[in-house]
């Protein structure tokens, strides 16, 4: 795959990429690491290493696959056969996002969701029991190995031309503007009273503050603003905790795993909005051929006006966060959310009471709602949506994700999650260079006869709606007909 030489804004050259992370393999397919070539031996039938020096055991894909379950996972990264099995409950981003790898290939998936691949192998290093046996491809014989070669290429030549290094400024004044709103609203209170007018006003105020807050939180989660994960914790904790009020350890684990497989039942429980509502082919006409009708399904557009706007911060988003945090302890969170409610007291507690304050609260999350709801929902319920079909990592985004047109506004307004082709790519890519790369994404796109689906924004708030009303007709028709 060969790339036009491109300069960005910042100076940088797009290029020829660099050699890849990890072991180069050769063409006979084994791998050599410094030079060395490794002594191969037969596995075990546990999947312990049975090694002697530098021997591996070697395995084929018909034995990886065997390796597919919750109780048992295997994964490939790089052509090197891990058991993460008694690992998984300790893995960060939680062991379901293993599972949902567990007997495939997971190389483009790792690369993409980790920030530090040196620190990261330091962790995996134990888990190792083999590798693919040479005649073995390095990927599922159902995968495209061509594109696959050139999506590895396209991001090594991202990672060369300084593609996923944050702009600081950027960032600084993304988290000055929300701090600014905070600090206007305060001021107009001290200055005019709690008037009914007045309380409209900073309401309006504070619901840009969040939402803005909202996409922050979003990008520093992926770890797209330090090149130190702790440091990218830490800060997320606290704009996501004290300055929004919800729990980073939720929003982590459910957000990793529709990354790795979004809009894929039953792994992405971004899809699992049932009984409430039935989203794309698959669920609709299983709950109709069961005469499953918990309530009018019929009429589920209307039901996302209705309820899915209002109450999917305030009720949804809220409920999540306790639930995940009581129940799992996470006694951190609880630290710093309780700090983002004394916050909010001694700041508006003084105008509002403590009543009024938790009212203010969470008329400001009610008026986020909407703008939160249409802006994740916009870029995958009307995407296809299937069963584990275990596809490549660039076939399974581009498939379940479109981009908005780009203007400043629609950068503005969906926190740059208007490129969600790119980010869902390259996860922790900093927000602000989506635009830059999105050209080479449509044309790796275009080369492989992918779709790369680029619509306006109000088609795409449109689109939420026509794709519930479609699910709605399969339903009826398996419920009433079959």
């Amino acid at each position: 795959m060969k790339f036009e030489e491109k300069h960005d804004s910042y100076g940088t050259s797009i290029g020829k990429g660099q050699p890849d992370i990890g072991e180069k393999p050769q063409a006979n397919g084994k791998s050599v690491a410094n030079g060395e070539a490794e002594v191969c031996r037969k596995p075990e039938a546990n999947g312990k290493q049975s090694m002697s020096g530098k021997s591996l055991n070697t395995y084929t894909w018909k034995d990886i696959q065997r390796h597919n379950q919750e109780t048992d996972m295997w994964l490939v990264i790089d052509r090197k056969v891990y058991n993460v099995t008694s690992w998984a409950h300790k893995h960060p981003g939680g062991p379901r996002v293993l599972s949902h790898y567990a007997g495939e290939d997971a190389t483009d998936a790792f690369r993409a969701m980790h920030l530090d691949l040196d620190v990261v192998q330091l962790y995996i290093k134990p888990l190792l029991i083999g590798e693919l046996a040479p005649g073995e491809p390095s990927q599922e014989t159902n995968k495209n190995s061509q594109l696959v070669e050139d999506f590895q290429e396209l991001r090594r030549l991202l990672e060369s031309t300084n593609m996923f290094k944050a702009n600081f400024r950027f960032f600084f004044l993304y988290l000055a503007q929300i701090l600014a709103l905070e600090a206007l609203a305060w001021l107009i209170l001290w200055n005019f009273g709690s008037s009914w007018t007045v309380t409209l006003l900073i309401s309006f105020l504070l619901t840009i503050s969040q939402a803005q807050c909202f996409y922050l939180q979003h990008d520093i989660g992926h770890n797209s603003l330090f090149k130190k994960s702790k440091w990218n914790r830490l800060m997320h904790k606290f704009v996501m905790c004290h300055l929004k009020g919800l729990s980073t350890s939720w929003w982590n684990h459910q957000h990793y795993e529709h990354h790795v497989k979004p809009n894929i039942y039953p792994k992405d429980p971004n899809i699992d909005v049932g009984p409430l509502f039935l989203v794309g082919e698959l669920q609709p006409v299983k709950y109709g051929k069961k005469k499953i009708k918990y309530i009018n399904y019929e009429k589920q557009h209307l039901y996302f006006y209705w309820v899915a706007l209002p109450f999917f911060v305030p009720v949804y988003f809220n409920l999540q966060t306790m639930k995940v945090m009581y129940l799992r302890r996470h006694w951190a969170d609880i630290a710093w959310v309780t700090s983002f409610y004394i916050r909010s007291f001694i700041t508006f507690g003084p105008f509002y009471g403590l009543f009024g304050t938790v009212l203010l609260i969470h008329f400001v999350k009610l008026l986020e709602s909407p703008w939160i709801a249409y802006v994740t929902q916009m870029s995958h319920i009307p995407m296809k949506m299937s069963q584990e079909e275990n596809q490549d990592w660039l076939t399974t985004q581009v498939l379940a994700t479109c981009n908005i047109e780009q203007s400043f506004f629609n950068d503005w307004f969906t926190g740059h999650q208007n490129f969600q082709i790119e980010h869902h790519l390259f996860p922790t890519m900093p927000p602000h260079n989506y635009h830059k790369v999105a050209p080479l994404v449509r044309s790796l796109c275009a080369k492989h006869g992918l779709p790369y689906v680029n619509k306006p924004i109000l088609k795409a708030f449109g689109d939420i709606v026509r794709a519930l009303k479609k699910s709605s007709a399969l339903w009826m028709d398996a419920y009433y007909n079959a």
